[in-house]
């Protein structure tokens, strides 16, 4: 009997634990849609703009409205299986970037092990697309004796890491006053009829992040798509402010190639806006999910008046902040 319950023990622990991985990130199956047979990888862990948040309703809409398969993963605390992004060394299921399309990730100075980072090396390097939203821009801090040290935001030996390498910028700094002056998207004069673009006017992009700081001109092929109008208030219809803030206007949004090792070219849009309040924005949805068609090769298929971008379920997202991730989540809650 003593071996039987502890034959039973054993069991119970095991499933447990298999039901616990099974939760550390979730999965929306792609309905009808141009989409469909694609799958998207979504990397949320930044500890500031809630893309623990933004991803999961990002995700339901390329599932849902468009037919993409998406993959959400999370900075997840190994001791409870709770969402923590305070956590930088734990995104579980990254794996899933092995089969993905599309990559979108939305990290803020993570510091990966080698058996979880290599499954984001190893795409990079398979000249596949990428989506870099806000933060992503310094994506990594990994300690100078690690494997894939050279991906951090200050690396020398790639310089400025992936953000620099892959996105085109690393972090700079804030150019609107952070938590007061927020961001009106004004569309590139020369880049209008960009297939991203399609269904978008000046002032659709909009949210209360400031505007980041970008060294100009932005390296190699990059095109700017918007420029951020940096605004007197937090409101979308405050006016924008005066001076050389607005004079000239940093890009918000912009479109590069990032060629691999090998040659490939990957096809690469980077925006530095994309907290969840600013999906909150139709206008911001919409310039995501149309990147996402245009990063896949499906550009011919975004409509002229955009791509639709309704809320899938309710979306009310948290504000931005350090120390203000909503407590006791798991990815289960975001389904």
């Amino acid at each position: 009997m003593i071996r039987l319950f502890s034959l039973a023990l054993v069991a119970l622990a095991s499933m447990s634990s298999s039901l616990f991985a099974a939760e550390q990130w979730i999965t929306f199956a792609g309905k009808d849609g141009p989409g469909h047979g694609k799958q998207v990888v979504l990397v949320s862990g930044d500890e500031e703009y809630r893309s623990e948040e933004a991803l999961p309703q990002l995700a339901k809409i390329l599932a849902e409205r468009h037919g993409f398969k998406c993959t959400v993963v999370f900075a997840i605390d190994p001791k409870t299986g709770q969402i923590d992004p305070n956590v930088r060394d734990n995104i579980p299921g990254l794996a899933a970037l092995d089969s993905a399309d599309l990559m979108i990730i939305a990290t803020r100075f993570r510091d990966l092990p080698d058996d979880q980072m290599q499954h984001i090396v190893k795409y990079v390097e398979s000249g596949k697309p990428i989506i870099g939203m806000r933060t992503a821009t310094h994506a990594f801090n990994i300690g100078g004796d690690k494997t894939y040290a050279k991906y951090s935001f200050n690396s020398r030996e790639w310089p400025n890491g992936f953000g620099k390498q892959v996105l085109g910028e690393t972090w700079v700094n804030h150019h609107g006053a952070h938590g007061s002056q927020s961001t009106r998207g004004i569309l590139a004069t020369d880049a209008k009829d960009h297939p991203i673009l399609r269904g978008l006017k000046d002032g659709d992009i909009w949210g209360p992040t400031d505007v980041y700081t970008v060294n100009l001109p932005l390296p190699g092929d990059s095109q700017p798509l918007v420029y951020g109008q940096v605004l007197q208030g937090m409101k979308f219809d405050d006016p924008p402010l005066a001076g050389p803030k607005n004079d000239p206007m940093m890009p918000v949004a912009w479109v590069k190639s990032f060629e691999t090792d090998s040659g490939k070219k990957a096809r690469i849009f980077t925006t530095t806006m994309g907290a969840a309040t600013d999906l909150a924005a139709a206008g911001t949805r919409r310039m995501l999910v149309n990147a996402a068609y245009w990063c896949v090769g499906l550009e011919d298929k975004i409509p002229a008046e955009g791509t639709n971008v309704e809320l899938v379920g309710e979306f009310h997202p948290s504000p931005f902040g350090f120390n203000k991730a909503v407590k006791g989540k798991t990815p289960a809650d975001y389904k």
